[in-house]
Parts: structure tokens; sequence; C-alpha cells
């Protein structure tokens, strides 16, 4: 999962964080707190009603629609200060955004409009290129309109996720390069009160329309907050910076700064975060629900169907996803057999689970060596990239433990994407935390799917990319992302990762993960199940740890729908490589099939299917005579 800098601005996860939000989980910073993703039959139901529109010529078409994207961006932009400053315009770096009720109606309402303006351009007129970018636009503006009509945006916290928690990176994804950056920081530092009032609002209008998360996952939460409630302003995250202002700054006014520092942090920060703990454990722990699934929510059903298109972008039932889910346990729990058998081992699989969970070898005794072992694995990926890829980022990545504060209810490990244009690099984060559930022979799995070839490098060869409109490099869809990140875990078998048949079981666990994810996710939020049968199904069917079990359940009891993305997304994705390379033969080239894949940035897997299927054409017609028959779609 892969966590975007972005979400500084969203309420609800993306990552990681992508949740990896934001992985991760935790969403992207912009006006859409998450890409909506439009189901099949939708997202086609959108595009004839544009292709009905107004016969403009297509430059006018064009015209018209980079008219649209220009004007939202500004809105975008101006909406919501922290991705500005994520994205490289200054403008707004001394202001927070305000996540008070009323706004979000303001928002809805502006892109109630803008949806309406859209539809007189004519889908039919405009290049691939322009239409790749209204289909990811209008996902984007449909789910900002589902959020507020199903009340979701009510919800600012999940089990890991919440702003407050990303909040506390400020200072790591800000920039602090002069005195002008530093007293816009102190600024942002001084508006946390504001924002802190918003979400009590959110909140407040939630408990009162009954759409809360479970209160099971909520148990222990509060210490997100607590850690930054200290008596010394100087033992405060968001002082960090101040520890290191640059020289280059005259020694009086660096003196000034901290002083200023630390008194926005004394009374600002510091209340600010007693006050949200307050609420949280007085008020709103206790208006929590007490069912589990999001059916269970004013309209859920409808909710969680919408949830689904959002983050699988395709048109799926709950019963057919828990299906999939269903045959792919059996099949994955078929070559994990073989695995285990492939290491001499003679009990059954559960026993060998067993095995694998308790054995210390299998485990760090220190937290650098955890991260040692993660950055090594990750160093020897980067030297693979080249026979896999035709175009790598500049962008550089780094490792990185989850910051402490956060690490017990936190996932594996995700990734943190630098802001674009800065001098920030991408973090894989390994979580550290109690190292006897973080075992060695899933790192190489976690690794290739956090860093590279996984979110790292998609991300930021799509931060990279270049005219297109600007929405387009911060645009992120779970399954397309999340797809991905799973793929490349795979993909290590082509470059040499898991030699020995504990690392390669490993690799199958957590594909085996994903899998279980279908089953867990639609059972508990569709069909009834109890947040004890979701640990259960876990337990028996991957190697994960009794914590990380528990903390995964409540990560998708909380947090509806997003686990979907992972599985489904690296299903399409084999599924067009395999496309590829039955219609190509020994046309097929890996490099330059990972290179479409990627080229357009994130993007919904319908869209995905049409730049591969268009792939596949024109390298057909380059190779097949005029009077050959064609196979190409």
């Amino acid at each position: 999962m892969h966590l975007a800098v972005n979400a500084l601005r969203s309420l609800r996860p993306s990552k990681n964080s992508r949740p990896c939000a934001g992985c991760c989980p935790p969403g992207r910073v912009s006006q859409f707190r998450l890409p909506q993703i439009l189901g099949a039959a939708f997202f086609l139901l959108f595009l004839m009603l544009f292709a009905l529109g107004c016969g403009a010529s297509a430059d006018h078409a064009s015209k018209d629609l980079h008219a649209v994207f220009a004007e939202e961006w500004e809105h975008r932009l101006r909406e919501n200060p922290l991705h500005a400053t994520a994205v490289g315009d200054d403008r707004y770096n001394d202001r927070l955004p305000d996540f008070r009720p009323a706004t979000a109606e303001q928002s809805y309402h502006y892109y109630k409009g803008m949806q309406e303006r859209l539809q007189s351009i004519a889908i039919n007129q405009l290049s691939e290129e322009g239409r790749i970018s209204l289909e990811v636009f209008l996902v984007e503006l449909q789910h900002n309109l589902d959020s507020y009509e199903t009340g979701s945006y009510l919800m600012p916290f999940n089990a890991d996720s919440g702003f407050h928690i990303y909040f506390a990176r400020l200072g790591e994804d800000v920039p602090l390069r002069n005195e002008k950056d530093y007293r816009n920081y102190i600024a942002r530092l001084r508006a946390w009160p504001a924002v802190v009032d918003g979400l009590i609002e959110l909140m407040q209008e939630g408990a009162r329309r009954g759409i809360t998360p479970p209160a099971v996952t909520m148990q222990g939460y509060e210490a997100t907050m607590a850690a930054h409630i200290v008596s010394d302003p100087k033992a405060s995250a968001l002082y960090a910076p101040f520890a290191k202002i640059p020289v280059s700054i005259a020694a009086d006014v660096r003196a000034t700064l901290r002083r200023e520092g630390e008194v926005a942090i004394a009374e600002n920060i510091v209340p600010g975060y007693r006050k949200l703990h307050g609420f949280f454990l007085k008020d709103y722990l206790p208006s929590c629900r007490s069912t589990l699934a999001a059916s269970n929510l004013p309209n859920g059903a409808d909710f969680y169907q919408r949830e689904i298109r959002y983050y699988t972008t395709l048109d799926l039932s709950p019963d057919q996803i828990h299906e999939i889910g269903i045959a792919e346990v059996a099949r994955i729990k078929a070559e994990m057999t073989e695995v285990m058998r492939s290491a001499g081992f003679s009990g059954t699989l559960p026993e060998f689970i067993h095995f694998l969970r308790n054995d210390p070898r299998f485990y760090a005794k220190t937290p650098d060596e955890l991260l040692q072992r993660a950055a090594w694995i990750a160093k020897r990926m980067d030297g693979a990239l080249p026979a896999l890829f035709g175009k790598l980022p500049r962008q550089p990545y780094t490792v990185e433990p989850v910051p402490d504060a956060i690490a017990p209810k936190y996932t594996a490990g995700r990734y943190v994407e630098a802001p674009q244009g800065g001098t920030k690099v991408g973090i894989y984060w390994v979580n550290t935390y109690a190292l006897p559930t973080r075992p060695f022979y899933a790192l190489e799995a976690l690794t290739l799917h956090e860093a590279v070839p996984g979110h790292h490098l998609q991300i930021a060869l799509a931060s990279e990319m270049e005219g297109l409109p600007p929405f387009r490099r911060s645009a992120y869809f779970s399954a397309f992302g999340e797809g991905w990140g799973l793929y490349a875990e795979r993909l290590g078998k082509e470059a040499g990762f898991y030699l020995d048949p504990y690392s390669d079981f490993g690799r199958l666990s957590y594909e085996m993960w994903r899998a279980c994810r279908l089953v867990v996710d639609t059972g508990v939020h569709a069909k009834g199940w109890t947040r004890q049968q979701m640990i259960d199904y876990l337990m028996a069917n991957t190697a994960l740890s009794q914590h990380e079990c528990t903390t995964e359940t409540d990560r998708y009891i909380s947090w509806p729908a997003q686990a979907l993305s992972y599985k489904l997304g690296e299903i399409k994705i084999r599924e067009l490589r395999a496309r590829a390379e039955q219609d190509l033969g020994e046309r097929f080239d890996l490099r330059t099939f990972h290179d479409r894949i990627l080229a357009n940035g994130a993007i919904p897997l319908p869209t995905l299917a049409r730049v591969i299927d268009d792939y596949i054409g024109g390298v057909l017609s380059k190779s097949t005579p005029a009077h050959a028959p064609r196979n190409d779609r």
C-alpha cells in the first residue's frame, strides 16, 4: 500500500499508501478525497452521454476540456493548500484545508455543476490522450460526489489512518529553505486548532446520522493523538524542523523562529491534539457503532457497492468477488503445499505455518537488522530494473521505520511518496514494532511491493510525466496501483528473488493474504461475518502473525472495499500480459509491455485494457503484411 504525501489534505486514507494512504491508507491530496472508480457499465454510460454531446470540432472539444481542467485545478489548489504545496505551488503555503461540513457541501455543489458542464464535450472528438484524461477526471469527480452523497466523508478516521496522523509529518513534507518557508510553517501550526474544530464538526454530524466506524476498530486509536500531547514543545514531532534551520538564515532570525515555533506548538499544536484526544475518548468512541458491516450504515448496501466500484474500477457484486477469492485461495494453497514439500517439511500446511511463526531464525533481533535486510533487498532489485523496464524514474527513495506513534496498529510496510518538484525522496516504511511478528521470509515480497518495482517505481514515473494536465500526475486508482504492487511481487521471480523455499512461501503467503481479502472483506461487509471469523480465516490460510491478522482485520472492517483492489488489479494486469504474450508471440517484449502499463500513470482498469489492446494492435500492424489476416482488437 502507498501513503501519499497529498494525504495531508485528505480526510480518509490512500501507500498507503496510496493507506500505502494511505498501504496508502491514506488518500491523495486533492479536492477528491480519493479517486472514485466507476463500474464498467456506469463508466460506459458516461461515455455514451458525452458522445451524444455537441458536434464541436476536435480542436474545440479539446480546448473546452482543458479549460475545465485548468479551472478545476486552480480550485483544487486553492481549496486544498497542502496539495498545492505537494505539487510545488507555493501560493498557499501558509494555509491548511477547511474540513467543516459546510465546506464539504459547497464542494459538492461545485463538482455537481462541473459534471453538468462536461456533458457538452464530445468524447469522440478527443485524441486518445484527451480521452484518457477525461476518463480519469470523471471518475475522480464522481467519487467526490459519491463521498458526499453516502456521507463517507463524515468518517475522518479508520483503524490506522487519519488526517491528524499525517499532519504530524508536516515538517517532513513542506519546503523549509528560508525564513519565509519557516514563517509559512509556523502559520500552519497556528491554524491547527481550526482544523481540529472542523474534524470534530464532521464526527459530530456523522454520529448524529449514524455514520461512524465500528467501535471495535477504534480501540487504542487514541494513542495516535496522545503521542503529540507533550509538556516540552521541543519533544513534539512538529518541532524537528526548528532544530535544523539552515545556517544561511541569520542567527538572530533563527533564534526568533525557534521561539515562535515553541510558542505555536505550546499554544496551538498541543491544545489542538488534547482537544481532539478528549473528544475522541469522551464523545466519539462511545458513539461509534457496535456493528461491523458497511451494509449496516444508512443506505449501506449502496455505499458498499459504490466503494467496490471506487476501489476495483470494475462492476462486480460482493458475491462475485467472494467466489473469485475462494477460487484464488484454493489455487494458491496448492502452490504453498508444493513449496512446503520442497523445503523438506513432512507435516501439514498449518503445522508448517506454525513452525514459520515461531522459529526465531526467521525474525530480526533488532530494528536495525530488519531495516538493513529490507534495504539490501531493495538495492538488489535496483540492479535488476534495467532488464525489466525501458524507462526508469529519476527520483530516488530511502528506507525508514514506521514512526513510533503509529506503529502498533500499523501495517507491515508502506510507501510514502515524495512531494513533486521538491528535494524530498520517496520513503519505504518498514514496521519495526513487535519484531517477532515481522518475518524475514515475507520481506522480499513486502519490499518489491512497496519500493521497487512496485509503488516507488510506478508513482515516481507518474509524477514525472510531461505534457499532461497536472492532475494526471497525482491521480491514484487503487486497483491500478495496488494491483501493480502485487504484480511486482510476482515479478521478483523473474528477477532472481525467492531463491529459498521459505522466501517463496512468504511470497505465496502474501499473495494468499490478498486473495483472502476478497473473502473476508465481502464476508464482513455483505455476508454477516464476525471479526473473529475474519481473524480465524487469515490465521488458517496465511503465514501472517496473530498480531498482523488482527490489525489487518480491523483495517478491512473500518475501510470497506479497499482491500479488494490488490488481487483484482493484479489479476487484470496478469490477464493483459497473457493476452499480449499470446497475440504477439516472439514479438512480445517485456520491457516495452511494462513501459506501456505505466506510461499513463494510474488509470482505471477498463482504460488500461484499451491501452494494452492498442499497444498489441500497433505492434501487429507494424509487422503484419497488409494482405495477411490480423489478430488485433
